[in-house]
């Protein structure tokens, strides 16, 4: 019985052993195999997690290649809190670092969460000077800052990026385009929690695409000079100017005030200076919109320039309102109407053309609907249709009442008419390239459609060159080209009387020029200036301005300058051609005296078109931009003096704050 009962009881033991060791290497089985995965995910969590990386945001450029928005190496802060020592002496030793109050940084070092991002986007030499803290639960990451190189220029095309992405204007509307691809990395630490590091890059971020605009640096930098300058002249409400090439849509230049910089665009009073008021912000546009009824009239063969209108002595009663004009006037042309902006006039061209035609004519020309430029909040402006009118409707709308537009829409309008009656579509964007370079996508101009027909364009253009010369818009002049326009004075409606105010409201001018072969349309448009009343006063001016800088540097001489002969010396290619100026019409100065302009940083085909009034003979060595000048600007010329220019093929100097194109 002894050895049975010993026999069984290691037998017993030895089964028991046997199904512990089964259960041991179940057990061992089900972690190691059934739930490896699982198990391996839930350590990587505990001492490691994965951190996107953010991709190199593609670069913004105009026409020429020059950056507006471009992107810089730079490292993101963050923290894992349960593997920070002490959160108080951290705080107190980071803050001053990264520019962040103690107690928000204490406050996410403290936190529940398993990762704190504490300041993102660092410059090189702060992230070295937190790398140099070594406080455990502390590390950095790459991710790349955005910079904008010329603070405020084209700010509200190019809008800004935020955390998420970009928040307005290109931006914004390209974000998809410019983001690229993000990685993906592992950050890590020991058992203890007390250090952290990148362990590895799981996936590489792919740099995003470059947007080239259609804007172009320099242009951008003279109208917003000018704009700049009036806005703070009348201390206006707003000002805006946008410059577009007739023939191909290209916006070449939007400006508006009150402006922000995007490398700090939280720094501003209000949310309001990020907007682009020249697709956002309707307003009425008054006497410009004339034009838009001369096209129609014109058009449908209501009206020939010379066909006459009586003034009615400067008042005119339609449904018990009196309407009235600026100036008391009575038999007028159908030119003389636009040249003196007459507002009788224009009522008696609207009650001949009709609603239902010149509603058709105001679509045909864009008005009511958006233009499709590709910026974020466009508004389609208002335009009711002709059975919503009332008995005054045709009447003020033919004034430029009773229809809210956009500057980017009468702008298009506009260059039409410039443009031989042809309406191209606005192109804001000219290609997209990778990040070698190399171009992907590219957008051509686009006819959108023919408004009228070729020789009402130029029959009008001839009136809009009138209203330039004799009328209105003779502020909007530019010595040596001819230019052709209208003036806007629009008043607001008062919203406590619910009727038009006298106080100066929406003061513009639009205009193109030469206008024959305009190389661009203007428009100026200054909201509630405090000390100017008329558009042909506050707006005209500034066309003027602007208008002049971009032909010069456009390269477009004056279409008065008389011609220029070559005298070249021996040998295939002399350094120093000698020019002879074949006409003179001498320009005075002061007392009737002779003074030698500044010609210094000028190309030199501007050089000589700034000469040649003077005649007498140039000569030039070098090749490039003038450097050097004999005589000296300001100084007195004798006729028939030689003058020296020393040229140098370095780039173009342009003004401080712009970046070369």
């Amino acid at each position: 019985m002894r050895v049975t009962g010993l026999r069984t009881r290691v037998l017993l033991l030895a089964a028991a052993f046997v199904v512990a060791f089964g259960g041991v290497t179940a057990r061992l089985a089900q972690l190691q195999i059934v739930r490896h995965r699982e198990l391996s995910g839930l350590a990587e969590r505990q001492y490691s997690r994965p951190v996107a990386l953010q991709a190199q945001r593609g670069p913004i450029v105009d026409r020429n290649g020059t950056p507006l928005a471009a992107s810089s190496p730079a490292e993101s802060l963050f923290a894992q809190p349960r593997a920070v020592g002490d959160p108080v002496r951290v705080a107190a030793r980071l803050a001053p670092i990264v520019k962040v109050p103690e107690d928000e940084l204490h406050a996410a070092l403290v936190s529940q969460r398993p990762f704190v991002w504490l300041k993102r986007r660092l410059p090189p030499a702060v992230a070295a000077s937190v790398r140099a803290l070594r406080e455990p639960g502390l590390a950095l990451v790459p991710e790349p800052l955005r910079l904008y190189p010329n603070r405020e220029l084209a700010a509200h095309v190019i809008g800004f990026e935020g955390t998420d992405g970009g928040l307005e204007g290109i931006e914004r509307a390209w974000n998809d385009t410019l983001v690229g691809t993000p990685g993906k990395a592992v950050v890590g630490r020991d058992a203890l929690g007390r250090e952290i590091e990148m362990q590895r890059v799981l996936q590489t971020p792919a740099a995003g695409h470059g947007v080239m605009l259609t804007l172009d640096a320099h242009i951008q930098y003279v109208t917003e000079r000018e704009i700049d300058a009036a806005f703070r002249r009348t201390s206006a409400r707003a000002a805006m100017a946008v410059v577009m090439d007739p023939r191909t849509g290209d916006v070449l230049a939007i400006a508006i005030r009150p402006t922000f910089n995007p490398n700090t665009f939280l720094d501003v009073p209000s949310r309001d200076h990020w907007r682009n008021r020249a697709v956002t912000d309707p307003f009425e546009p008054g006497s410009t919109f004339k034009v838009i009824l001369a096209a129609a009239a014109l058009e449908e063969g209501v009206v020939r320039p010379d066909d006459r209108f009586f003034g009615e002595n400067g008042a005119i009663t339609i449904a018990k309102t009196t309407i009235h004009d600026w100036k008391k006037y009575g038999w007028l042309t159908f030119s003389e109407v636009l040249q003196n902006s007459s507002n009788v006039g224009s009522i008696k061209v609207g009650q001949a053309l009709g609603p239902e035609r010149y509603y058709r004519y105001m679509t045909a020309f864009g008005f009511g609907r958006p233009t499709g430029l590709g910026l974020p909040g466009e508004s389609r402006g208002q335009l009711r249709e002709p059975p919503r009118w009332s008995a005054l409707s045709l009447p003020t709308l033919s004034l430029g009442q009773e229809v809210s537009v956009t500057a980017l829409q009468m702008v298009t309008a506009f260059s039409a008419v410039a443009n031989g009656g042809t309406m191209m579509r606005p192109r804001l964007v000219k290609s997209v390239f990778d990040a070698h370079g190399r171009e992907t996508r590219r957008f051509e101009p686009e006819a959108v459609r023919q408004v009228i027909a070729p020789d009402t364009a130029r029959t009008l253009t001839r009136i809009l060159i009138s209203v330039v010369e004799v009328g209105t818009g003779h502020n909007a002049a530019i010595p040596g080209y001819v230019v052709a326009g209208k003036t806007g004075t629009a008043q607001k409606l008062d919203p406590g009387t619910h009727r038009y105010s006298r106080a100066p409201g929406v003061l513009s001018f639009v205009g193109f020029a030469p206008a024959e072969e305009p190389r661009f349309v203007i428009l100026v448009m200054l909201d509630e200036p405090k000390n100017e009343k008329w558009g042909s006063e506050a707006a005209a001016p500034i066309f003027s301005a602007i208008g002049r800088e971009v032909l010069r540097y456009l390269d477009v001489p004056p279409q008065d300058a008389p011609p220029l002969q070559i005298v070249t010396g021996p040998g295939p290619e002399p350094l120093a051609p000698r020019v002879r100026l074949v006409s003179s019409s001498e320009p005075a100065g002061e007392g009737g005296t002779t003074v030698m302009p500044d010609l210094r940083g000028r190309p030199l085909r501007q050089a000589l078109a700034t000469l040649a009034p003077f005649g007498g003979r140039v000569e030039v060595s070098g090749r490039g931009s003038v450097v050097k000048q004999t005589p000296q600007p300001g100084s007195t010329l004798a006729p028939g003096l030689t003058a020296r220019l020393v040229l140098t093929p370095s780039p173009r100097a342009l003004p401080r704050g712009e970046a070369n194109p």
